[in-house]
């Protein structure tokens, strides 16, 4: 087996895990993450960790919503460094000057209020911020999903733009105790195996049965000792599809040499295992059994083997097709088996090597090394490599490695995000794209269903990928092809950061004003809870799992993610169309209501409920069994209350942070057990649930009203709230909150 999991607890003893009885909240505070959590805890009035973070990070997609949401609820100055980077919206195509314009808001933000900026194609996201901000036992909040730089002994975590506009406002990330799981690494991985095939098989084993969800992950164990820091990387940044909240490995002289590599020496320090840590539960990797690996559509947990499907394609791409299609609502036909050629072999028409995942040093050496006086060809294959930052991109010119890959018939490109989410690289209708990205959501990667598009993205390690393009685009591992690993390691260069980048935490020059172009808008009124709640049901979604993607699309809306108002047209445009004219309708009755004024469809609604207009709330809900997998952007839900959402029901919550999210926009988390019959349309009223969330209450009695005006008593749930969680969600959103306080 290449992954094995044990539910069971586990105890360090004499340097292994063995089977622990029970473990003791002290044993638990004996691992590594404990350790950096403490260290960043300040006091609360509860039993939930309180912590600050050393940095954060975000890209072009969030940074301008988080800072003007940040400087409207009071900051002047940023009072921790806080990078922005600029790799999701750097294409300016669509939109006229809108990308450019986030773009000098953001050097002019920094420079007012001191903060740190990259420019278009100097970094992604990640790789900046392992090259500059991360160290061992230190904390990075990001506004990105897999903010994970666990392999450099630093907790990384990934939250929508809220958590990062309370870093700014000198508040605390609350969270309760994590649950830990030692990832025991061991065995030695085969050549041709690359992160991702490791990456891919952690997350087939771990994500579906939610094994790992929420918890940290300690990574540890004899195996480690032989992976590159590139190598650990590729594996650590796929943790976020796991589910896990964050992650941390022990660090060695591989990681020394990292910091001493990247110029930040004094970064490094020993974390390792400590006699006694206790875990709740543990994972094996046996790094000498793994197999190149390959993920279908449409999520990075549709592994199997690439010799596993070669040898039953269409068996297998049967079974993925009647997934994939009862996803799409029958809007368009998803086709994989027209991917398997008239040898019986899957054929690919595209790769792509890029992004934190992809784009590292190592993955492009080697897959220069497997296409060395081989060609990607004249035919439907191509082929295209980004590096991760300006300094890998020059390593990789310095080292002959772009020479080799131009010479085979790839395309080099630049620093860029741009083909994980859609904005970059959209394969042909219906064909098979191979790459070594984070993610293969539906629809993530530019295709449009509802105009007869649709994208198969699968996910693979670079060098099988590599090996595919030398075979003629014939799914191809990279284990069973014969190539020279040349010996090349990867020598940082950081005048290049220093001569582009601008460095000003510390540095505020208050009087400075934003540069704001005329896409950048303020966040419009948010009106807060009444007493009563009156909700009507605008999407009614029983997918297994709903992703932030379909909740608010990536690609082409990117060039949106600064101007709310514009860009909640988008809500669920790709997976429930009709709800944002559904929504602004319920909005248009709220509003009305706040000017005293209720039409007589309206009042017959709360005639029925025995609800009173002047106390209660008009808002729009969303159900969906499983919402929110996926990335961090705060706009899923952001978008949902600037539409007049007032609160969601699921039956969980896919991550916490799309939940933190819907907090800190005054969205209301409900749960719901039992099988959900409401349609689209329904109105759901919850009485006294302002004065019952402030006082702890947990379970809501509520009503529930049909098409025929038949009524049903139900129950909800909003479980776990923090006080000042309960605080923000009356209040209407984090803004009207520190409104609120400041006066």
């Amino acid at each position: 087996m290449m992954i094995e999991k044990y539910a069971e607890n586990y105890k360090i003893c004499g340097g292994v895990p063995v089977k622990a009885e029970c473990i003791s909240d002290a044993d638990r505070q004996k691992t590594m993450a404990y350790k950096i959590l403490e260290s960043h805890c300040v006091p609360g009035n509860d039993n939930k960790m309180h912590i600050k973070f050393d940095a954060m990070i975000s890209h072009d997609i969030t940074y301008v919503g988080i800072i003007q949401t940040a400087r409207a609820s009071g900051m002047t100055e940023f009072p921790l460094p806080y990078a922005m980077t600029n790799c999701h919206n750097s294409l300016c195509a669509v939109g006229g000057t809108i990308n450019e314009d986030d773009h000098v808001f953001g050097l002019s933000a920094a420079k007012k209020y001191g903060g740190i900026y990259v420019p278009a194609n100097q970094a992604v996201i990640h790789q900046f911020a392992r090259e500059k901000l991360a160290g061992c036992g230190r904390m990075v909040l990001g506004s990105d999903s897999h903010t994970r730089y666990g392999c450099l002994g630093t907790l990384g975590v990934g939250e929508g733009g809220g958590e990062l506009a309370k870093q700014l406002l000198n508040n605390t990330w609350d969270i309760d105790r994590p649950e830990m799981v030692l990832v025991w690494v061991e065995g030695q991985a085969p050549k041709g195996i690359g992160p991702h095939d490791v990456a891919l098989a952690l997350v087939k084993e771990t994500f579906p049965d939610g094994f790992v969800k929420n918890k940290i992950l300690e990574f540890a164990g004899p195996g480690i000792a032989g992976l590159s820091m590139d190598f650990r990387m590729g594996i650590d940044v796929m943790t976020t599809e796991t589910s896990a909240l964050s992650s941390v490995w022990i660090t060695d002289d591989v990681t020394k040499d990292f910091f001493a590599n990247i110029e930040r020496p004094e970064e490094y320090k020993k974390l390792e295992l400590e006699e006694g840590a206790c875990y709740d539960c543990m994972v094996r990797i046996n790094l000498s059994e793994m197999e190149s690996m390959i993920a279908l559509p449409f999520h990075p947990s549709k592994a199997y083997t690439i010799h596993e499907l070669q040898a039953d394609p269409e068996r297998i791409f049967k079974e993925i097709e009647v997934e994939c299609n009862a996803s799409l609502n029958g809007e368009v036909k998803m086709d994989l088996c027209r991917n398997i050629g008239p040898d019986g072999l899957v054929h690919c028409e595209q790769g792509v090597i890029v992004g934190c995942a992809g784009g590292m040093y190592d993955n492009i050496s080697e897959a220069a090394d497997i296409l060395r006086g081989k060609t990607v060809g004249n035919g439907y294959f191509d082929l295209s490599v980004y590096a991760s930052s300006a300094p890998v991109n020059l390593a990789v010119v310095k080292d002959g490695i772009a020479e080799e890959l131009l010479e085979s018939g790839a395309v080099l490109k630049p620093c860029f995000c741009g083909p994980c989410f859609g904005a970059g690289d959209t394969p042909a209708n219906n064909t098979l794209s191979i790459r070594h990205a984070t993610r293969n959501f539906a629809n993530r990667e530019g295709s449009k269903p509802a105009n007869g598009q649709i994208a198969a993205v699968a996910l693979m390690d670079a060098r099988s990928i590599a090996a595919t393009a030398a075979n003629g685009g014939i799914l191809t591992a990279a284990t069973d092809i014969d190539y020279e690993i040349t010996d090349r390691k990867y020598k940082y260069t950081d005048g290049i950061y220093e001569k582009r980048c601008y460095f000003g935490f510390g540095k505020a020059e208050k009087d400075l004003d934003l540069r704001l172009g005329p896409n950048i808008k303020d966040w419009p009124k948010m009106p807060e809870l009444e007493q009563n709640l009156l909700v009507q049901l605008c999407a009614v979604i029983h997918d297994e799992v709903t992703t932030t993607d379909e909740l608010i699309p990536s690609g082409e809306t990117s060039s949106y993610r600064s101007n709310p108002i514009a860009l909640s047209e988008f809500a669920l445009s790709r997976r429930v169309p009709e709800y944002v004219g559904l929504s602004k309708k319920v909005r248009a009755l709220e509003e009305q209501r706040e000017q005293g004024q209720v039409d007589a469809q309206l009042q017959a609604v709360l005639d029925k409920f025995d609800a009173a207009a002047g106390s209660t709330t008009i808002g729009s809900c969303v159900y969906a069994n499983r919402p929110g997998d996926g990335s961090a952007r705060e706009q899923a839900a952001s978008c949902q209350k600037v539409l007049g959402g007032f609160a969601n029901i699921a039956h969980s919550y896919a991550t916490k942070r799309y939940r933190s999210n819907c907090i800190n926009w005054g969205i209301v988390p409900f749960t719901f057990e039992g099988d959900f019959t409401f349609e689209s349309g329904d109105w759901i009223y919850v009485p006294g649930i302002k004065e019952g969330i402030l006082n702890g209450q947990e379970e809501f009695a509520a009503k529930a009203m049909n098409a025929a005006g038949e009524i049903k008593e139900i129950k909800l749930q909003c479980i776990g709230l923090s006080s000042e969680e309960k605080q923000i969600v009356t209040d209407g959103c984090l803004m009207n909150y520190y409104a609120a306080n400041n006066k």
